[in-house]
């Protein structure tokens, strides 16, 4: 088995990247620059590789340094938690990874009632892009959007999502869109991480019709709604997603219902023996009643 660098070391290679500086990374650590470079030069002297170039830039990790602390950062992050809810006597530590637009759009705004419900579970919500890594103990629950391909993980889904276009009323107004072809017309915005795209759209709804271009594209879905209610295009999003922007009128639908696809995008994700924990328990049990509500209200919007 290779020599393994102490926690010290990594602990500071990763405040000397996050601050790009011997200095800020001394301060934080309590320790002289000189002994920040000399624990530098220990580590990488362990791994047998340059992890840090010093530029007139600033401290940066090299390409191996970049790699190497992205497979270690999740680590330090999982032993700093535990160790901070060990010493805060919390058993009932509850951490929930989710994918960005959910997190803030569907997510955030419940929380509160769940907070609510289990004052004994302290919640950690995190959300980027990526999927959680189990095995480096990251979350206990992964809310992600996509095609369910994630083998030897229990995947569940939460609802079925009507995807339709959507725009500001005033461009609805001044458009007068009352066909799937009329939408050509109108400047398109295209989610590129979205499993309906426009193309899916109008194949089903106008099968020899497909758009030339688009006016803006994003990767986020709450950026398509943000930029669809300032006026600025149509939207093809989940009515779930939008179900803000739709109950305050900032968005509205612009055809009738029959041309909404029907999409299930959002699962919750979690290796099988996570749900012995009891808030994990909890939480999946909230998050199943509170999916079933949003099951009752898009059934009555068709």
């Amino acid at each position: 088995m290779p020599s393994l660098p102490t926690l010290a070391f990594l602990q500071t290679f990763e405040a000397v990247v996050r601050h790009r500086s011997f200095a800020l990374a001394a301060q934080e650590m309590n320790l002289t620059s000189s002994a920040v470079s000399h624990q530098i030069a220990k580590l990488e002297a362990v791994v047998g590789v340059a992890l840090i170039d010093r530029t007139r830039l600033g401290a940066q990790a090299t390409p191996a340094g970049a790699l190497y602390l992205q497979r270690v950062a999740p680590a330090l992050r999982t032993l700093e938690s535990a160790t901070r809810d060990l010493l805060a006597g919390q058993s009932r530590s509850l951490y929930v990874h989710s994918s960005p637009s959910f997190a803030s759009l569907w997510l955030m705004p419940r929380l509160s009632a769940f907070a609510k419900a289990h004052p004994d579970i302290s919640m950690h919500l995190s959300a980027s892009p990526s999927h959680s890594v189990f095995a480096a103990g990251e979350v206990d629950v992964d809310i992600r959007y996509g095609q369910p391909q994630w083998p030897n993980l229990t995947v569940q889904l939460l609802f079925v999502e009507p995807v339709a276009p959507l725009c500001s009323p005033a461009l609805a107004k001044r458009r007068e869109i009352r066909s799937a072809s009329d939408l050509l017309k109108a400047p398109l915005i295209q989610s590129t991480v979205s499993i309906v795209q426009w193309q899916d759209w109008f194949k089903t709804h106008a099968s020899e019709i497909r758009p030339n271009g688009y006016a803006l594209r994003f990767d986020r879905a709450q950026l398509a709604l943000d930029a669809a209610a300032q006026g600025l295009g149509v939207a093809l999003e989940s009515m779930v997603m939008a179900q803000p922007y739709l109950a305050d009128q900032r968005l509205v639908t612009l055809l009738p219902m029959k041309y909404a696809i029907k999409a299930q995008g959002h699962y919750a994700v979690y290796p099988a023996h996570h749900a012995q924990k009891p808030q994990v328990t909890a939480f999946l049990a909230w998050l199943q009643a509170e999916t079933q509500k949003q099951k009752t209200i898009t059934l009555g919007k068709n």
